[in-house]
């Protein structure tokens, strides 16, 4: 029979030898992130460069980053010595066969099932199962344990919260589109390997249904090279570059799709399609970029905009630029983004035109015309990020020190922000275009397979959050 799991009330507790009848089972489910990747690898000393190299890793059978194998074993491990039979287990043997590898982001169902019992001896075999997201067998196996023959009820025991300087943050984006269907999303002439193979991961992990929309030779030379197989994609044969960024943008006026994936073109060509007036995906709001940061220093996701499409924005255009981005907060999760105007300083100095602007935007939030947020500015930058900060200088201020939006004054120092931020301080992001009527993934060929997959994460929820609002 199937165990029921008791409510969390801070204590952990056995099943005796006696209480446990064959067929009884426990399990758990866990999201591989690279943090697990990472402190197995420390724990074991095992640094195969298969889990941890991903240059190398990209040249393997998988191409890319796995995770080990007995990272599988250890999680059956756990739903034995704290679910069934839980405290008290002793461990005898364990088999495994490894049949697929756990790549990033796949979830584990791992479950153990009571097989065989031994009343003399008082031990259990136990058959072991996990399966990813899919329903594909990864490790299957037996574990012999001696059972315990009298109740243990103890304190769970609190463990030490372990930061590495690794996207946790982005992990938490996929963990946030888990649930709604995967968005029809067109990739736009993904004739290399990179653009082919992020539609093919994204497509894996659920969050997409790729339309394919480029010259098809060229898009099957990329799968072939990339090693993957897009039989079940569909695939738009269009002549070049320019007509795929054409049909994808006449895709998505039509319904038939519902965000955009830039491939190996370049920006300008696909916006230009989009922001065309008659035939493309302009909406009442101008378009803007926004960078979803992971920050290993910051205890929360932080969004950046924007650094991609506004070089000067006039103060309409920022009035848009915040709105978009409060937007994207409320499609992953946050109701009631706290929104950093910054400038070089945190007073208002007329000869310093975006502390006016600030000021003026957060007026304009005050009579509603900037709606879903909370509104501060003019902060600088230390001001926005570090409580400490803002207590130096006397600032009071829901926003300050906790922002989860920082609107740049314009592209360039928005631009120069977030490169500070990914090459001084470790930070990783996944960018989108809002304010079209769908969103846009904006690739770089230099993101791998977790910064591309959380892209189209976002892509999801925004595709997500928009059918909600029309309905």
């Amino acid at each position: 029979m199937e165990r029921q799991v008791p409510v969390d009330d801070g204590y952990i507790e056995n099943r005796t030898f006696d209480e446990i009848q064959l067929g009884d089972s426990a399990s758990l489910e866990k999201r591989l992130t690279l943090d697990d990747i990472k402190l197995f690898a420390i724990m074991s000393g095992d640094i195969n460069p298969s889990h941890l190299d991903e240059d190398y890793a990209k040249s393997t059978r998988f191409q890319e980053i796995i995770a080990h194998g007995m990272w599988g074993g250890a999680l059956i491990s756990t739903v034995l010595g704290t679910e069934l039979p839980g405290p008290g287990t002793i461990y005898l043997g364990q088999t495994l066969r490894f049949h697929k590898p756990v790549r990033l982001g796949d979830i584990l169902l791992v479950s153990v099932r009571v097989k065989s019992k031994d009343d003399q001896r008082k031990r259990i075999v136990f058959a072991c199962l996990c399966t990813n997201q899919n329903g594909e067998t990864v490790i299957e196996g037996e574990a012999e344990v001696q059972a315990p023959t009298s109740k243990v009820r103890r304190p769970r025991a609190v463990l030490p919260r372990v930061r590495l300087a690794e996207r946790a943050h982005l992990h938490e984006m996929l963990s946030a589109a888990e649930h709604p269907s995967p968005v029809r999303m067109a990739v736009v002439h993904p004739v290399d390997e990179v653009s082919i193979m992020g539609a093919y991961e994204s497509a894996r992990q659920g969050l997409i249904h790729p339309v394919l929309v480029g010259p098809r030779a060229k898009i099957h030379a990329a799968a072939e090279a990339a090693g993957i197989d897009i039989s079940e994609f569909e695939l738009i044969d269009v002549a070049h570059s320019h007509a795929a960024a054409a049909e994808a943008v006449a895709l998505a006026r039509a319904g038939r799709v519902e965000a955009l994936m830039k491939g190996s073109l370049h920006t300008n060509e696909l916006l230009h399609e989009v922001v065309k007036r008659d035939t493309g995906l302009r909406t009442e709001r101008c378009l803007s970029h926004v960078m979803a940061f992971d920050v290993p220093t910051y205890p929360r996701p932080l969004f950046i905009t924007d650094a991609a499409i506004n070089i000067y924005p006039t103060l309409a255009d920022k009035k848009d630029i915040v709105q978009n981005a409060i937007g994207l907060a409320h499609a992953v999760g946050n109701e009631s983004p706290r929104v950093a105007i910054l400038s070089a300083v945190e007073t208002v100095n007329p000869k310093i035109a975006s502390t006016l602007e600030a000021a003026a935007l957060c007026k304009m939030a005050e009579r509603g015309q900037i709606h879903g947020g909370i509104l501060d500015g003019p902060l600088a930058f230390d001001n926005a990020v570090s409580e400490a900060a803002a207590a130096a200088k006397g600032i009071v201020s829901p926003v300050a020190g906790r922002a989860d939006i920082l609107v740049a004054p314009d592209l360039e120092s928005a631009n120069m922000l977030m490169k500070q931020l990914t090459y001084l301080a470790d930070a990783t992001g996944a960018g989108l275009v809002v304010g079209a009527r769908v969103p846009i993934v904006l690739t770089s060929r230099a993101d791998d397979a977790i910064t591309r997959m959380a892209s189209c994460a976002l892509a999801l929820l925004v595709a997500e959050q928009q059918k909600k609002v029309q309905v």
